[in-house]
């Protein structure tokens, strides 16, 4: 049974940061292509970043770059998403994905087949 599970959120103020992280089990971690998401209240869930196989290639959505920054250990089957200069749009719910496809750096939910719970970040000014 594939579980993924975030941490690292809460409440941070503006300028601040946060580093997420998500332990997964039940998968062949090292072989799975990971990704970030969000999704505020009213608004649809959104691609953040996401992290090849074997972390040599990542990619960010245009409004984090620069700012986030994703990282894997394939050691300890954990991925992490630091985030830095956070700003009132980043408030969100965080969920991380796996993907199964070996070889794939997915950027859209559709394509990720695992699905966290999910971590609350909130921003104050």
């Amino acid at each position: 049974q594939v579980q993924l599970v975030e941490s690292g959120g809460g409440l941070v103020q503006a300028g601040g940061s946060l580093r997420l992280s998500c332990a997964a089990s039940g998968l062949t971690f090292s072989r799975n292509a990971m990704g970030w998401f969000r999704q505020a209240p009213g608004k649809e869930r959104e691609f953040v970043a996401a992290i090849i196989w074997s972390g040599s290639t990542t990619y960010y959505a245009d409004s984090v770059k620069g700012r986030f920054t994703i990282s894997r250990d394939n050691s300890k089957n954990a991925v992490y998403l630091q985030m830095s200069s956070l700003n009132p749009e980043d408030p969100a719910t965080y969920y991380c994905a796996a993907d199964r496809a070996v070889g794939a750096l997915p950027t859209t939910d559709y394509e990720y087949d695992y699905w966290g719970q999910g971590t609350q970040v909130t921003v104050s000014s």
